[in-house]
């Protein structure tokens, strides 16, 4: 790591530099280390370092974004003098008001030594536990145990100073049979809190059940969803309209129904960037700081977060600590989601079924209605048909078609426990129960 001193000096040599009205600064440096595998063995092994320097550039109203990776101070001075140029040819924006102002910061514990000196060799010895597995139950295992440090800092020319630094480490594996396939992954901050054995037992078995799966009709089921498929769902929520700008452009299914009823009041959702179950961030990439926002209490539409861009369109609204790296399309959204647990065991779920599918994961989802929060894709790697409380043979895989917040509404059992899964965007991961959930709609079939 380059450490706090560094990376504050990095940025201010680029504000040094700076001519623009106000300038932004947003450095992030980490390695990262990777080794995948594939037919029961070990095919890749790389690590990545890299620092890179993103500046925005205000000139009056308008904004420009530049990146590089070129540290040096000349590396600098062209980064910064590129975002000015871009924001030269950029139009007025009546809507933008300014960079967040400096605020107190709180400071969250997010950094694990072992994850941060975790070997080439102590990774490989995880895989190969999974590899035995595998090869000893005549399958074959796939996948990647990856380990990463990373450090973020941010500095505006009005003040602000804001740096964190995390650890993340990530083990998945899809072990593969003739006709079944089996899927498990972990994920935790602290790499010493991965049982690679756990996982590859999670997979092996599910693909040893799932052998020979049969066809069943499309049409409506009560699901038992485990947390990977319910963490699909959740973070497709926060991107289509948990932020403020997708309401203020009317695309959002919260837009006209705060303080109404929308989901089950089993069901509270909520984000927190300080929670340590979760990847804890303590700011956002503007470096303002973090606040837990009530999303959904009891089924109902309570909130939205925001950027300090969409927070100037409303009078009253101050940023929640919730943007991305500028420029970005998405606005702000949540990126550490917690759904509340209940009080069931998957096992009793089971046992309370009396017919019903029991699927793992989602795979390729994409949503179909973004107000309506219809969402489309198919169930991987362990489908299984339920009845009379026990599960009774593995499926083909199915196509679903569902709004996730119908799905919501009729969700019957929630898990008491919850389950941290990586998202596919970055160190952000959500908290999440496993649900059982009614009429949950299957709209096609698939061949395996």
């Amino acid at each position: 790591m380059l450490g706090r001193d560094r990376l504050n000096e990095i940025a201010q040599l680029a504000l040094e530099s700076a001519q623009a009205d106000q300038t932004e600064v947003l450095i992030s440096s980490g390695d990262e280390h990777l080794t995948r595998f594939a037919e029961n063995t070990i095919h890749q092994n790389v690590s990545e370092r890299d620092t890179t320097v993103r500046v925005r550039a205000v000139c009056g109203s308008k904004v420009g974004v530049a990146t590089g990776n070129d540290i040096s101070i000349n590396g600098l001075a062209a980064v910064v003098k590129a975002a000015e140029t871009v924001a030269g040819f950029q139009r007025e924006n009546s809507d933008f008001r300014s960079l967040p102002q400096p605020q107190e910061q709180q400071s969250l514990d997010a950094h694990c030594e072992a994850t941060a000196a975790y070997t080439p060799n102590e990774r490989a010895e995880g895989v190969a536990t999974i590899c035995r597995m595998a090869d000893k139950n005549d399958l074959r295992a796939a996948g990647a145990f990856s380990t990463s440090v990373q450090e973020l800092m941010i500095a505006n020319s009005l003040g602000i100073r804001a740096y964190h630094r995390n650890t993340m480490a990530h083990i998945v594996t899809v072990i593969m049979g003739e006709t079944s396939s089996g899927y498990a992954a972990a994920t935790a901050m602290d790499v010493g809190d991965l049982d690679p054995a756990a996982v590859g037992r999670t997979a092996v078995d599910k693909a040893l059940a799932s052998r020979d799966p049969a066809p069943i009709d499309p049409g409506e089921y009560t699901v038992i969803l485990e947390e990977e498929a319910v963490a699909d769902m959740l973070f497709t929520l926060g991107y289509l309209g948990f932020g403020a700008l997708a309401v203020q452009e009317k695309r959002s299914f919260m837009s006209g129904h705060f303080g109404e009823r929308i989901t089950g009041d089993n069901i509270t959702i909520w984000d927190d960037g300080g929670d340590q179950r979760g990847f804890v961030l303590p700011f956002d990439f503007e470096g303002v700081r973090k606040e837990r926002v009530s999303l959904i209490e009891r089924g109902v539409a309570m909130g939205v977060v925001y950027d300090s861009f969409t927070a100037g369109r409303e009078k009253g609204k101050s940023s929640t600590g919730h943007s991305l790296p500028a420029p970005n399309t998405f606005g702000p959204i949540p990126v550490n989601l917690f759904l509340a647990p209940g009080e069931a065991t998957k096992d009793e779920m089971l046992a309370s079924t009396e017919r019903g599918i029991w699927v793992t994961r989602f795979h390729y989802t994409n949503p179909v209605h973004p107000t309506k929060t219809v969402l489309t894709g198919m169930t991987r790697d362990g489908t299984f048909l339920i009845e009379q409380g026990r599960i009774v043979r593995p499926l083909k895989n199915l196509r679903f078609t569902q709004s996730i917040l119908d799905a919501f509404a009729n969700a019957e059992m929630i898990s008491s426990s919850l389950a941290l899964i990586k998202s596919g965007w970055g160190n952000f991961a959500t908290c999440v129960p496993a649900m059982k959930i009614n009429r949950f709609r299957f709209s096609g079939t698939t061949e395996f």
